[in-house]
């Protein structure tokens, strides 16, 4: 119930803010529990996902830092949202995601590179795939990269692929994660060039301090 209460709010955010949301290709959401893989470009793209694959409810991982605060942990975990220690992951950011799609019919909200800051995909999609027998699903934002060009209404579009192709069967060997790791990247080119052949993403580098 609160989850569709905090999607209603955010739907009505992005409205006033941006107002210039699309959503391309959402035939290709499979039917049942999915996940959805997506380079990681803007803090914000897992509320237009959400909203994306609206009336479904999607579950998503995040550092465990931001649960400290009792109002923000209130409102995470009320949205399917769980915590992760980026440093030390443990069984729970494999478990809790597969519960999840299982016994809620959740959509998981993967971003495998990890951070806005790195190019270097992670094993984390291929196992979680394996594991719980749900399709890889690529996705795409494009738009503005930072909040002012939100404010300024530009164009947002979100696009969602054909589900990546995967052999449930067979064991999962470095082999097969570094196939799972290509098929994502070309997946994502290929809804990249059908929403805007033109677009072209340079991943931002972390600010030392």
């Amino acid at each position: 119930m609160f989850y569709k209460f905090i999607r209603v709010l955010v739907r009505i955010i992005v409205f006033i803010l941006n107002g210039r949301f699309k959503i391309d290709g959402k035939e290709n959401i499979p039917d049942g529990p999915y996940i959805i893989v997506a380079p990681h470009r803007t803090w914000w793209e897992p509320l237009f996902f959400a909203l994306a694959i609206s009336p479904g409810e999607a579950t998503f991982m995040a550092k465990k830092e931001i649960f400290k605060n009792p109002i923000l942990r209130f409102i995470l975990f009320h949205s399917h949202a769980f915590p992760v220690d980026r440093e030390k992951p443990g069984p729970s950011v494999v478990k809790t995601p597969i519960k999840n799609m299982k016994n809620k019919g959740q959509v998981l909200i993967m971003f495998p590179s990890g951070t806005r800051y790195s190019e270097d995909l992670k094993g984390g999609a291929a196992l979680i795939a394996k594991l719980s027998k749900a399709p890889l699903v690529p996705v795409v934002y494009q738009g503005p990269l930072t909040f002012w060009g939100l404010l300024k209404h530009q164009q947002i579009t979100i696009g969602i692929g054909k589900e990546i192709d995967f052999d449930f069967k067979a064991k999962l060997t470095e082999d097969q994660i570094e196939k799972v790791n290509v098929d994502m990247e070309d997946a994502w080119k290929v809804v990249d060039n059908q929403i805007n052949p033109e677009f072209k993403y340079i991943p931002q580098k972390k600010t030392e301090h």
